[in-house]
């Protein structure tokens, strides 16, 4: 059955799909695809074969992309989850966490190219991640590297007006929903519109005490971006849906919720190690989703 079969209904969630489950696709047929398919929006990954952040010309390279997700009509939100952009012999490396100060400052600076990039494509955020605690290094030395990287990031984002979107992520020293409030804590509870999160469905499932859809509630206002896939408690593995455990329907309906009291984002399938099937996944995940979306309510007079 085709995605088409489960048409958006009014002021549905906007649905997307990130080109790190696409990495087979050159990056101008991965955004044809999803169009064709009907998705609102795709969550860009940075990286060296869908928009090298570091390759000479980015900001034509850059324009030139804009110019594709206009004509398509695609929404985007600008991703730096690419395992190997900055070190080819150490996944995510190096991270804001990084015991090496110049190390760290890479990171930085690949995520300001990122929100420059973002600002030029009319994003909706920047999603980041805080990246695992180095060994040897003690909780309080890490939270405060992590705070110190991402003064200069903060400031960045707030002038461009690109909310920075942080994910929380299982293994990380920010893994859970506390953990983001700890940050905020450390930032001298910043303006929500500059720093926000990236909520991962799967993540919700997979470590947090809450229900993934209690998770949408509870996060949606600094909620910045959404990552969805299906999960197992206890087990980082991103799934197709219908592979894992989630109830689907409650957490859709509270999405929807959020969209209507003004989310302006998307709802990114994020199936990374799935790029062998990524096309028949897109369509596959949009119908699914579709299928288990609750019309919102007439209403009574």
């Amino acid at each position: 059955m085709s995605a088409s079969a489960f048409p958006a209904p009014p002021s549905a969630v906007r649905f997307g799909y990130g080109t790190n489950g696409l990495t087979d696709l050159r990056l101008d047929d991965a955004l044809g695809v999803l169009a064709d398919l009907g998705y609102d929006g795709v969550g860009l990954t940075l990286d060296h074969m869908h928009l090298d952040p570091l390759a000479p010309d980015l900001p034509a390279r850059t324009a030139q992309v804009a110019r594709r997700l206009d004509a398509l009509g695609l929404g985007v939100t600008v991703e730096t989850g690419a395992r190997y952009v900055l070190d080819p012999r150490r996944k995510h490396g190096p991270s804001l966490l990084d015991p090496d100060p110049e190390a760290r400052a890479a990171r930085v600076r690949l995520l300001l190219r990122a929100l420059r990039v973002a600002a030029d494509l009319g994003a909706h955020a920047v999603h980041c991640f805080s990246g695992i605690t180095p060994e040897g290094t003690d909780d309080e030395t890490a939270w405060k590297r992590l705070a110190e990287s991402l003064a200069p990031v903060l400031d960045v984002a707030a002038a461009a007006r690109v909310p920075l979107a942080v994910e929380p992520e299982p293994g990380h020293l920010l893994a859970t929903l506390d953990d983001f409030h700890t940050l905020r804590s450390l930032l001298g509870d910043p303006d929500p519109r500059h720093v926000g999160l990236t909520l991962d469905i799967g993540h919700c499932q997979c470590l947090e005490a809450a229900s993934p859809a209690d998770c949408v509630r509870a996060a949606a206002p600094w909620l910045h971006h959404v990552q969805i896939e299906d999960m197992r408690r206890g087990v980082h593995e991103h799934l197709p849906f219908g592979d894992g455990e989630i109830d689907f329907p409650p957490v859709l309906a509270a999405l929807a919720e959020l969209t209507a009291a003004g989310y302006p984002g998307l709802t990114v399938v994020e199936l990374p190690r799935h790029s062998h099937a990524g096309p028949e996944l897109a369509r596959s995940s949009l119908a699914f989703l579709r299928g288990h979306s609750t019309p919102p309510r007439e209403p009574t007079c």
